[in-house]
């Protein structure tokens, strides 16, 4: 993801225009008790187009069937249980769907990754508003959303095989986002890490499985450690160990990139729940990490085989323009070629969002870790309408050139992956 150049993406230049406003406050979190309301994510489920991508996919019912189970639970543990299982039951059926098992439920294409999150956030909601006829103090709420969370994005269900005949890949991807501009939007990186979940692919060392997860486009579950936690148990030493990882978000207009730098700072854009945050890259208490922090960290990616590589229609470029504040500077200076030596980092290769953010904290975790594999960040290109589509006052939720695009960067980011997996 990177919002915080307008030339680099359509999707940016609505929300670039007001930053300004944006940024005067401090950034707040938004509570997630009970008692607060709906979020702001949540009540962007009131729009007509989250509305009909849940109609046409099925996952219209999710919600309401949640809210009955949750009806049922006669305590803590029994709210845990139905937390726990209907969030895992979301994430299988999404990744069902998208890989062609079972029914449909409608006709929205079967690669869209959309059904995932807005079903998602009918379940928090849900959550949010349930009153049980129990003791339930906001602390335990907030805990079983945070299990609501894990279980629906896969982040706690990564179940790499152990054995020297397959080599071990986890790929992460990301929420649709920016959604006051238009909340018609869907994320490549989320719908490829869908279609790629449990499958194997075929390098030139030999079969690969790769496990993914989808996370959340909010600052606040990033500073609490949710890539660190999901990212571990598969980074520290063991049978199971990770040989490779990839994360993926979206990037720039008609490209991939394989960033070469990131930067330990974040750059203040709003989230999906609209908060901004700028500062230093917060790490978690509790988790492997370097001491002191550093500025940069890199890719372990074979960034020239990939580039080499045919991989598909889109280019696919070695990025390693990186800005910092150079050493004994005052403001920041753009380098094309990466970081000089002492700088402070402004923006990585992907830019000072969250995605240079989960670059930034999955290789930090790696070198922590001692973890020797190739791993490290893909920006695909943006995922656009078709002409005549582009008004999400007027358009269609879907259309055939979104879905040929979207199909198209899913099977580009496979072939990426195994080039990089062999």
């Amino acid at each position: 993801m990177r919002p915080t150049r307008a030339r680099l993406t359509l999707f940016g230049a609505a929300l670039l225009a007001a930053a300004p406003l944006v940024f005067a406050g401090p950034a707040v979190a938004e509570p997630r008790g009970g008692g607060g309301g709906p979020t702001v994510e949540e009540r962007r489920l009131e729009l007509e187009a989250p509305r009909e991508i849940l109609r046409r996919s099925g996952f219209d019912t999710v919600a309401p069937d949640f809210a009955r189970s949750l009806e049922g639970a006669r305590s803590v543990a029994e709210a845990e249980t139905v937390v726990a299982r209907d969030g895992a039951r979301l994430w299988r059926r999404a990744v069902e769907r998208v890989q062609g098992r079972g029914p449909a439920g409608g006709d929205l294409s079967r690669d869209d990754d959309r059904p995932l999150y807005w079903a998602r956030l009918g379940m928090t909601r849900a959550l949010g508003e349930w009153r049980p006829g129990f003791p339930l103090p906001d602390e335990r709420r907030a805990a079983l959303l945070t299990t609501l969370e894990r279980s629906s994005r896969g982040e706690d269900s990564i179940d790499l095989p152990a054995g020297p005949r397959i080599r071990r890949i986890v790929v992460t991807g990301f929420d649709p986002f920016q959604l006051d501009a238009d909340p018609r939007r869907s994320n490549p990186s989320g719908a490829a890490a869908l279609a790629l979940d449990g499958t194997t692919i075929r390098t030139e060392r030999g079969p690969a499985r790769i496990e993914t997860a989808v996370f959340p486009v909010r600052w606040a579950d990033f500073a609490d450690g949710t890539v660190e936690r999901t990212l571990l148990p598969s980074f520290r030493s063991g049978p199971r160990r990770a040989d490779g990882f990839m994360t993926v978000s979206q990037g720039r207009i008609g490209r991939f990139d394989v960033e070469r730098t990131n930067g330990a700072w974040r750059g203040g854009y709003p989230d999906n729940a609209t908060v901004s945050e700028t500062g230093t890259v917060p790490i978690p208490s509790g988790v492997p990490t370097p001491a002191p922090q550093p500025q940069w960290t890199t890719t372990t990616l074979p960034y020239g085989r990939i580039v080499a590589a045919d991989t598909g229609p889109f280019p696919v470029y070695d990025h390693t323009e990186v800005t910092e504040i150079p050493a004994g500077g005052s403001g920041p200076v753009v380098r094309p070629d990466g970081p000089t030596p002492g700088s402070a980092a402004r923006a990585g290769g992907g830019g000072d969002y969250l995605s240079n953010e989960i670059a930034y904290r999955a290789t930090l975790l790696r070198d922590a870790v001692g973890l020797k594999a190739p791993g490290g960040h893909l920006h695909t290109p943006v995922l656009q309408f078709g002409p005549g589509n582009t008004d999400p006052a007027t358009g269609e939720v879907t259309d055939p050139e979104f879905i040929r695009n979207r199909l198209t960067i899913t099977e580009q980011v496979r072939d990426v992956l195994t080039v990089a997996a062999g």
